[in-house]
């Protein structure tokens, strides 16, 4: 059993002499800082990728390995949509952290820098979280993309033809 799977994990102090709070940052392009560098190498940056989860009391980010947590800061989104597949029944989305899900297009909305953020992990521990759609993600929607007069931009995937880029909460 490995210390993550305790139910009280998250409860338990940090390792003498520590913190749980760190340095490391994940800025809103998508690339991890530590102490003011950013992270350069490609393994440590898939693995702290893969780490993202929101702690269960206070529900901020954190980076959670099965052994060990700490508290990270998010520029904007914790998750990327990196690229995306676009299949017959739906779009595939090819996340930052390596996972594939399926896009809810109903869950798309615009940010602040009309960037394109979808929900994802909906039915993860402690998501749903956001991600933001990298340019080359965006641009692979055009093919799908149908003005819809009343509505604004919308998507057409199969005989449904959905609405995205509305703001929420």
């Amino acid at each position: 059993m490995k210390p993550g799977d305790h139910p009280e994990f998250f409860r338990f102090p940090a390792p003498e002499g520590r913190s749980r709070e760190s340095t490391i940052r994940l800025d809103a392009r998508g690339r991890f800082w530590h102490e003011g560098a950013p992270v350069e190498h490609p393994g440590l940056a898939a693995a702290l990728a893969s780490w993202i989860d929101r702690h269960p009391d206070d529900g901020r980010y954190i980076l959670a390995n099965g052994y060990d947590w700490t508290y990270f800061t998010v520029d904007d989104a914790p998750y990327f949509v990196r690229s995306l597949r676009v299949e017959p029944d739906g779009v595939v989305l090819l996340l930052s952290d390596g996972t594939e899900e399926a896009w809810a297009p109903e869950t798309t909305r615009t940010g602040a820098d009309d960037g394109l953020y979808a929900r994802v992990k909906r039915e993860a521990r402690g998501g749903p979280y956001e991600a933001k759609l990298s340019p080359h993600a965006q641009t692979s929607l055009g093919p799908l993309l149908v003005d819809w007069d009343a509505l604004g931009p919308a998507v057409r995937i199969g005989k449904r033809i959905v609405p995205i880029g509305r703001r929420f909460e």
